[in-house]
């Protein structure tokens, strides 16, 4: 296992920066997915720690060892990158064992670490094809057997399964966390696709404009967002601009929707007449006989539920969810829509209007 420490991290191309002075401690056998939009800086950052790029500025710690400019192959890290890399002229077998080959660790090694890295990723039945006769996530399978074979105690996951299809992406995530929480590895994986981070991470690290934006464990960074970037990217939501109407002493909060209806907030630390935000996801919006007055603009099947998009008298779209077993509003129809308060998270309202606030460039 490894602790990995980055000490105002920034990284200048010009006078561009793509990642500015980060600042961020991962744990021994830690889990963290470093989470953005494109261009965020995502790449820049895993680079860096991996040793294939040194930062203009600041410093990259291994276990208390300053790394800054010790170069990938001694670093002790195994990368997997986002299009696969096996050697194609090569067995699945001697794929896997080209690290030990490489440090000339013996016929032997050789053979019992590919035996066993191939038998942790279920590809062992199949060690003696060649990549081209296997599917796409096999070989991204084995592509993590190699770096897993390599011995090192940190494993770099350069969005390794964006070029998957869909249910081997979700397939294979699952089987990544279980291997690497099996092994004791300290992992770094990015990826833009917030499903794929709230599955397998320990602590999200969300980043926009090569700045970290916010980091917590997934659940935090669900339920409790610090930010209406960080709502509104991590996860679906409702997010409607409001004002203060109502506070008690214990914080109790009512806010005013643009159309002068009033709703029911979590607590906050916000002042009567302050102009806020409120985020509600789509699952804490529910119909009742009395509530916020909206229209059913679309209705659209997602499989285990129906989504619901409203517009409001408030004037702003408003989204809820229906399971696909229960009956389902229609295009047209006149809903009454209520909140769960403790789902009801309150932001200071950005100065540049929503858009602005959560545009992804």
């Amino acid at each position: 296992m490894a602790r990995i420490k980055l000490e105002h991290i920034s990284m200048r191309f010009g006078d561009f920066y793509a990642v500015r002075d980060i600042n961020l401690d991962i744990n021994n056998g830690e889990y963290v997915t470093i989470l953005g939009p494109s261009g965020c800086g995502k790449t820049t950052l895993i680079k860096i720690i991996s040793g294939i790029w040194t930062p203009t500025e600041g410093k990259v710690f291994v276990d208390g060892m300053d790394v800054t400019n010790v170069p990938l192959e001694d670093r002790d890290v195994g990368y997997v990158f986002q299009n696969i890399c096996l050697f194609p002229h090569l067995t699945l077998k001697d794929n896997v064992a080209y690290s030990p080959r490489v440090k000339d660790q013996g016929e032997e090694a050789m053979g019992s670490l590919s035996t066993e890295y191939l038998s942790l990723v279920n590809m062992l039945s199949r060690a003696g094809m060649f990549p081209k006769e296997i599917s796409g996530g096999e070989q991204q399978k084995v592509a993590i057997a190699r770096a897993l074979a390599s011995g090192s105690k940190m494993l770099m996951l350069d969005e390794p399964l964006s070029a998957l299809d869909a249910r081997v992406r979700v397939e294979l995530r699952y089987e990544l966390r279980r291997l690497v929480k099996k092994l004791g590895i300290t992992v770094v994986h990015i990826t833009h696709d917030q499903e794929e981070a709230m599955s397998v991470s320990d602590r999200i690290v969300l980043m926009r404009y090569g700045s970290i934006a916010e980091v917590g464990t997934p659940l935090e960074l669900y339920r409790h967002p610090k930010s209406v970037f960080a709502a509104n990217f991590v996860g679906e939501t409702n997010l409607l601009e409001c004002t203060v109407s109502e506070r008690t002493k214990s914080g109790k909060t009512r806010v005013k929707l643009r159309g002068g209806q009033e709703v029911r907030a979590s607590k906050t630390a916000f002042n009567v007449g302050d102009p806020v935000v409120i985020s509600v996801r789509p699952e804490h919006v529910y119909t009742a006989n009395d509530g916020l007055r909206a229209e059913v603009r679309s209705v659209v099947f997602m499989g285990t539920y129906w989504r619901v998009r409203t517009i409001a008298d408030s004037r702003d779209f408003v989204d809820f969810n229906v399971p696909a077993d229960e009956e389902v509003p229609k295009e047209g129809d006149v809903v009454y829509l209520v909140f769960n308060k403790k789902a009801v998270v309150v932001f200071a309202r950005p100065q540049g209007g929503i858009e602005e606030e959560i545009k992804l460039e």
